[in-house]
């Protein structure tokens, strides 16, 4: 059957492209009901009084890009009047009156949460926001729903300062975030109650479990996991562990998914298994079925891929309890366009897309892999399905993780093979045990058993990830590059499947596309020569880049590390580059024509009126009279500068009309 006749699936399509041309339009929430509400009404007279199919299936994808604008402006919280981002202006100290909804992963410094504005001075505001918690002891007892009253500033996203670096801003934005705020232990009064809803009581209930857990000296490192395993929180984890499970390929099992819904379902159904399966019976199956399915989803937080696994799962649920035939497509399609409805910026979500593509892969690639073997013993096809199945998930994402993470693990098979079958007995006794430790019971030999096996997974993992020649790192792929590597892969296995000489032509079309990007970006890249004075923290750090050619100029302690710099790693990695050399900082450059000088805390100069003045390492000049007699085009001023040197030397450059480049405010500076 094909795919495309599932009349949702031309509605789901239209509607993604709909929230994707939104989102790059910013279409108003007016314009955008008015045009959603005239196509309706186009859409319902072309049903009504029109006989001509093809004319009613271009008013649906009409009908349903339109239906894209409007849940997306719907969506769009700084729609909304009372939204705090009309009425806060950064350096300003604000009382404020926020709810507490989800525990992020903590920094070295901060314990940090995404919160609910509730009031801002007293007046009612909404909005979301990350609020950062100086590490005190107070910190901890703060809860999901926890109502809290703290007088701090709001500093606004801003873009990354340095070049070809992760846009943080740009994904906070997409979560509906656009603001953070610092505040100490101290300046937090938590109130009596808290704001009780679905995250609160799975929240408590998770809490619940894991001090359950603590309590009976359950070890923290394989508590973390097991966490993450089965309740999809990930912020105990340690560095070195989560390293450990990405570079041996197994990160997507720490992430609560397909895997694990699918497993639980398995499982709530064997259980279920005694209750008849006449009417009754199975109405009473597939109710309890999904009440399990969502209590899960709850207590596991309900993260873009919980949330995904949960809905799909439940379709299949309906459809198998109901004895109707369920298309693995249509389900994926269904829950897709479901979830989007509901939260369209999970579109943008990384691990979303990821489980997703992993997942039609799997549905679409997977049975003919498995058709080229059928071994007749059970337990080598086993082995065999989970080849087949990590392949086609590798296949799958490999563009897209390769584009995001710039690095592939070259034994994820290996990985597979040896994890997959001892997880899904760790999921078993996992579910066991916490179910059991909620309630209060915890057994002991039961909960010994999961912890020995976490520990020896721990271990499988670390020794996997020791074989560091085989991960890939700091793989340069481009935008367009990941769009064309897709087309390629999927023109070719069609082509594969069912081969002919029209879908070979198509393939190997697609092919010398791909190859075009990939020759195109690197042209555009690499005949490109910059000068980049980069923004580091208390450091001076200047790039010169001659195609594909980089030169670091940097003081010792930047040079001795720069191969590990992860600025200039991916700088270097989305510019086709590689390092060429590391020198010290010089005070003068001659770079395209024009002179730059530096001028650091020596008070060298060796540059007479040069084109560009780089300020650093807080020189003791009056810049007045410095001047009077040199007279640069553009003063740039790096990080490595007192704060309130740059305050002046702004000043004065206002003053005398000659541009100033801060990038503590603008970010680095390119020549």
């Amino acid at each position: 059957m094909n795919v495309m006749h599932f009349p949702l699936a031309k509605i789901s399509i239209s509607f993604i492209i709909g929230l994707l041309l939104a989102y790059y339009l910013q279409i108003p929430y007016n314009s955008s009901l008015l045009l959603f509400g005239i196509l309706f009404i186009f859409l319902f007279s072309v049903f009504r009084f029109s006989k001509n199919k093809i004319y009613f299936g271009y008013a649906v994808i009409a009908c349903s890009i339109s239906l894209g604008f409007w849940i997306t402006a719907l969506h769009h919280q700084p729609n909304s009047s009372d939204h705090y981002w009309h009425s806060i202006e950064e350096n300003t100290s604000y009382t404020t009156e926020i709810c507490i909804k989800e525990r992020l992963k903590n920094n070295a410094y901060n314990d940090r949460f995404v919160a609910e504005i509730q009031r801002i001075n007293g007046i009612k505001k909404s909005g979301k926001i990350i609020v950062n918690v100086r590490k005190d002891s107070l910190s901890s007892s703060l809860e999901i729903g926890s109502m809290i009253v703290t007088t701090a500033e709001f500093h606004l996203n801003k873009a990354p300062k340095n070049p070809n670096q992760f846009d943080y801003s740009r994904y906070l934005s997409r979560q509906q975030i656009y603001a953070q705020m610092y505040t100490d232990a101290s300046e937090i009064q938590i109130g009596s109650s808290a704001r009780k809803d679905l995250n609160y009581y799975g929240s408590r209930i998770r809490n619940s479990i894991i001090t359950q857990l603590q309590n009976h000296q359950f070890k923290k490192e394989e508590l973390s996991v097991l966490v993450a395993l089965i309740l999809g929180q990930q912020q105990d984890i340690s560095k070195e562990v989560l390293r450990d499970y990405q570079y041996a390929g197994a990160v997507h099992i720490l992430s609560v998914s397909g895997l694990h819904v699918g497993c639980i379902m398995l499982f709530v159904m064997a259980i279920l298994k005694p209750i008849p399966n006449h009417k009754k019976g199975t109405l009473v199956k597939l109710v309890i079925t999904l009440l399990f399915l969502w209590s899960f989803g709850i207590l596991a937080g309900l993260a873009p891929s919980v949330l995904r696994s949960v809905t799909m799962y439940s379709f299949l649920a309906v459809g198998l309890f109901l004895k109707r035939s369920v298309n693995i497509y249509h389900s994926l399609l269904v829950s897709m366009l479901v979830i989007l409805v509901v939260q369209p910026s999970f579109l943008f979500d990384v691990g979303f897309q990821l489980s997703y593509l992993a997942l039609f892969f799997i549905v679409w690639l997977q049975p003919v892999l498995a058709s080229l073997w059928e071994p007749n013993h059970k337990i080598v096809k086993y082995f065999w399905d989970i080849i087949t199945v990590s392949f086609a998930a590798q296949l799958g994402t490999l563009p897209l993780s390769i584009y995001y993470f710039h690095q592939f693990p070259g034994l994820f098979f290996v990985t597979n093979l040896i994890i997959l079958p001892l997880l899904s007995i760790i999921l078993a006794v996992a579910l066991v045990v916490m179910i059991l430790a909620a309630f209060g019971f915890v057994p002991y030999y039961l909960m010994k058993t999961l912890e020995w096996s976490i520990g020896g997974l721990n271990h499988i993992i670390s020794w996997i990830a020791s074989f560091e020649d085989f991960i890939f790192k700091d793989i340069p792929l481009s935008y367009s590059m990941m769009l064309t590597a897709y087309l390629a892969l999927i023109a070719g296995l069609i082509w594969m499947q069912r081969p002919n000489y029209k879908k070979l032509r198509l393939a190997l079309l697609s092919i010398l596309i791909f190859q075009g990007s990939c020759w195109f970006t690197k042209y555009q890249t690499q005949s490109t020569n910059e000068l980049i004075v980069f923004h580091k923290n208390k450091k001076s750090m200047i790039i010169e880049r001659n195609a594909h050619e980089a030169v670091v100029f940097a003081s010792d302690s930047i040079r001795m590390e720069s191969t590990e710099n992860q600025a200039i790693q991916s700088y270097l990695t989305a510019n086709f580059s590689e390092l060429k050399q590391q020198n010290e900082i010089k005070n003068f450059y001659f770079f395209g024509g024009k002179k730059i000088a530096l001028l650091d805390s020596s008070g060298v100069f060796v540059a007479k009126n040069p084109d560009v003045l780089i300020l650093t390492q807080s020189p003791k000049i009056n810049l007045k009279r410095f001047l009077l007699t040199c007279k640069p085009k553009v003063i740039v001023a790096d990080a490595s500068n007192y704060v309130s040197y740059r305050k002046l030397w702004k000043a004065t450059c206002e003053k005398e009309k000659i541009p100033f480049h801060d990038t503590s405010e603008k970010g680095f500076y390119k020549l």
